[in-house]
């Protein structure tokens, strides 16, 4: 059974519950004293506390999202870094779908009524980096009056660890990007799902590192390379957004200021604005000041022309941390033409779904008002 399986969930509140009366039920029988009982007492106490922290803990990675398997949660998964070689042929292409699911029942999960969600796998044709991703399809993408329609696409990313699942079930992109079209607020769009971890467990916060995964590249140039070859992306400037949580979002920022060819618009959920140094992460430059600062968006905005693209940051007053360094940005971006700026600022809210799930749809309603050529 997987981490993230309801029987595990089960079974661990099962376990301490269970453990909990056994615990009442036979601590009079070990009150006396003597080696054994003290023994039984800790045994008891011990595996009660195990059961609770392990039931709390896999409600908290349910919630949340933080490791998608046992391997990821002990550091073992490390089947998703640089590929060597790949297979010819029908399924040897730079995409290949696996699987599809729903994004709701409504219509009976047609994909004209309601779309479809694409289980993928990607293999950078530059870099090498192969990973799982999900693509949603908006309805309008089956639709026999829209048959040679293309569509604009937007990149979008977890936090780290995270999974891709996440992006799905807990953020519900799918749906509010659905929803919304529905209600006439945005264009629909194709949306690429997928974690910034593409050398797990190795935190590489989309940095080309010298010597290791060249994540920026991947997504930069290998992604929209690859789903444009294999969906009917709008080709042309101005047709890739991207967009993420945490990690993800300074990713999506730098993204957008790096790449302002590729990607007119760059959305940062909770972002930060320099690349961390850290166990998660290892040496990303190698003792190069120049990759260092070129990763450092307060140092890239300062000493390079401004990028002709679109950015959103968000935070708030009570609950983020970055509330003050995204207050900065703001002020240090607006004075940088032709960059555009805007945010959205919640009176409180925690670095948690919850919050992110709050500004997701002014976000997908803004960011497809700036793609197609459109600066809204």
């Amino acid at each position: 059974m997987g981490l993230t399986s309801n029987k595990v969930l089960a079974l661990a509140v099962l376990a301490g519950v269970l453990l909990f009366a056994g615990t009442v039920w036979l601590w009079p029988r070990l009150a006396h004293g003597g080696v054994r009982a003290v023994l039984g007492r800790v045994g008891l106490l011990f595996a009660t506390q195990a059961a609770v922290f392990a039931a709390v803990g896999l409600v908290a990675n349910q919630s949340f999202g933080f490791y998608g398997s046992w391997a990821d949660l002990f550091g073992r998964e490390n089947g998703q870094g640089v590929v060597v070689d790949h297979a010819s042929g029908a399924t040897g292409g730079p995409l290949r779908v696996v699987g599809d699911r729903k994004v709701t029942e409504a219509g009976g999960g047609r994909p004209e009524a309601s779309g479809r969600i694409d289980e993928v796998r990607v293999v950078g044709r530059t870099t090498r980096i192969a990973t799982p991703a999900y693509v949603y399809l908006p309805p309008e993408y089956f639709q026999a009056r829209h048959r040679g329609r293309t569509f604009p696409a937007a990149v979008v990313l977890t936090g780290y660890p995270g999974t891709a699942e996440a992006l799905v079930d807990k953020l519900r992109y799918p749906r509010t990007a659905l929803d919304l079209a529905r209600a006439g607020r945005m264009r629909p769009m194709i949306l690429v799902m997928l974690r910034p971890t593409l050398a797990p467990p190795r935190d590489t916060e989309c940095v080309d590192v010298p010597g290791g995964p060249r994540t920026e590249t991947f997504f930069a140039k290998d992604l929209p390379e690859a789903v444009g070859g294999h969906y009917r992306v709008s080709r042309g400037p101005g047709n890739w957004g991207v967009v993420g949580n945490s990690t993800g979002g300074y990713c999506a920022l730098k993204l957008a200021v790096h790449h302002p060819d590729v990607f007119a618009a760059g959305a940062g959920l909770s972002a930060y604005y320099d690349a961390p140094n850290d166990p998660t992460t290892g040496d990303l430059f190698q003792g190069n000041e120049e990759r260092k600062n070129h990763a450092n968006l307060w140092w890239y905005l300062k000493n390079r022309p401004a990028p002709d693209t679109s950015l959103l940051v968000t935070s708030s007053r009570s609950g983020e941390t970055n509330y003050a360094d995204t207050l900065e940005f703001i002020e240090r971006v607006k004075s940088r033409k032709p960059t555009r700026i805007s945010s959205i600022i919640l009176e409180s809210g925690g670095h948690n779904f919850n919050t992110w799930r709050r500004e997701i749809p002014a976000t997908l309603e803004w960011l497809g008002g700036r793609l197609g050529g459109r600066t809204v």
